[in-house]
């Protein structure tokens, strides 16, 4: 049977009210059950500690627990892929970290393509490394630092917490930007016996893990790697003080499934902005010298788009591959 056009024109515009109705129902009856949140690393870590911070907020404000699920294993990368297969409907969430956009490009045969198939939903904040050295090197300052790794090319031992991590790729972009050769030495286990003795020199270190050895003298901090100095750290400078517009960091925030609807998407965004501004997720993040990414998830997009370009030179600069 044909339609007349008239009434076929009425059909296709109540077609498309209704869509628009039913995803206005979506968003608001999300979430309709428990929502996981999978954590891509091992319990008790600086990540796993902030999702479960940021999951009691939106239990509280959305009336669903948000359940923290560990997923660790092949760098983050299996816990990715769950979320990626997950159905795009809110109930599964990632919480993205600065691994995921290294990943991109050290990993040859992923899955998945992060950028492509995980939706960005909100930051939530990010830290600054801190370039740590043993006291037996006679450089106090990053100008010092510079001068003494050239006259000594690839006498310096420069930990990190494992190959293609971030306090790996740090120390590369250092090299690559500063003009100098370290020697990387990656550790499975704690590397600071290691670097509390002397048997390597330096590390590009997160605040949480290295405070208390640069307050107990132990360790001297040369520069914190954000564009800003940190609250933790108000006496440090930044590496762009002597580096221009060297700068990296820890990253976290909030992803779903791709195709996950823009209003579910949009209603999460708002909540974890909200958390933002509270004065009790603010002190908690400022503990660890962070520093609260608000915004949407276009400006979320952005900062991954930019961070795997970063990393993807910085990757290729000093050959890096997974083992």
């Amino acid at each position: 049977m044909k339609l007349p056009r008239r009434q076929f024109l009425h059909l296709t515009a109540g077609a498309a009210a209704l869509s628009v109705v039913s995803r206005i129902g979506w968003a608001q009856t999300y979430p309709s059950r428990p929502v996981r949140i999978i954590v891509a690393s091992a319990p008790g870590g600086a990540a796993d500690i902030l999702a479960r911070l940021i999951g009691q907020w939106l239990s509280e404000r959305l009336g669903q627990p948000f359940v923290i699920e560990n997923r660790p294993g092949a760098g983050n990368s299996i816990g990715t892929e769950a979320v990626v297969r997950a159905p795009p409907d809110g109930h599964t969430l990632l919480l993205v970290q600065t691994a995921n956009a290294i990943n991109m490009t050290f990993y040859d045969k992923l899955n998945f393509n992060f950028i492509r198939d995980i939706a960005p939903v909100a930051g939530i904040d990010h830290e600054p490394f801190v370039m740590l050295v043993h006291p037996s090197v006679p450089a106090k300052t990053i100008p010092e630092f510079i001068a003494y790794a050239k006259a000594n090319p690839s006498k310096l031992n420069m930990a990190s917490a494992g190959n293609g991590t971030g306090t790996h790729v740090v120390g590369e972009l250092f090299n690559m930007m500063a003009g100098v050769s370290m020697v990387h030495v990656p550790y499975r286990s704690s590397l600071f016996p290691d670097l509390l003795s002397g048997q390597v020199q330096l590390i590009f270190g997160v605040i949480a893990s290295s405070i208390e050895y640069i307050k107990a003298g132990k360790l001297r901090a040369l520069a914190v790697t954000t564009a800003a100095r940190s609250d933790a750290l108000p006496d440090i400078p930044t590496m762009r003080e002597f580096v221009p517009d060297f700068e990296a960091s820890v990253f976290y925030g909030l992803g779903a499934p791709k195709n996950t609807p823009a209003e579910i998407v949009d209603k999460l965004n708002k909540e974890i902005n909200a958390a933002l501004v509270d004065p009790k997720i603010k002190a908690h993040l400022e503990l660890t010298g962070g520093t609260v990414l608000p915004g949407s998830p276009a400006d979320f997009g952005k900062l991954l788009a930019d961070e795997t370009e970063k990393w993807a030179k910085v990757a290729k600069f000093a050959g890096i591959k997974a083992e």
